[in-house]
């Protein structure tokens, strides 16, 4: 039983890794190129770091929100059907 919950939480971690993964990715190379402009313009505004953040999450949400639902469902339901023993 433990090996069996040790591999579903396995399973989970990996899931959340390749469904987080492409948003984190862009968000990551967002704040990288904000960062960099905002210290060669020296404007330090938060709202100017915030915005295009929001709006990269936003745009990668409606991308490809579809394929993470899909992603997490199929592994919900993976995961209730390997505790319900079927």
């Amino acid at each position: 039983m433990t090996g069996e919950l040790q591999s579903l939480l396995h399973g989970a971690l990996l899931q959340l890794a390749v469904v987080g993964g492409p948003m984190l990715g862009c968000l990551l190379v967002i704040g990288l190129v904000v960062g960099i402009l905002q210290a060669a313009t020296q404007i330090n505004d938060p709202a100017v770091g915030f915005v295009p953040r929001l709006a990269a999450t936003l745009l990668v949400i409606w991308m490809l929100g579809r394929w993470m639902m899909e992603k997490l469902a199929h592994s919900f339901a993976a995961a209730i059907s390997s505790l319900a023993g079927g």
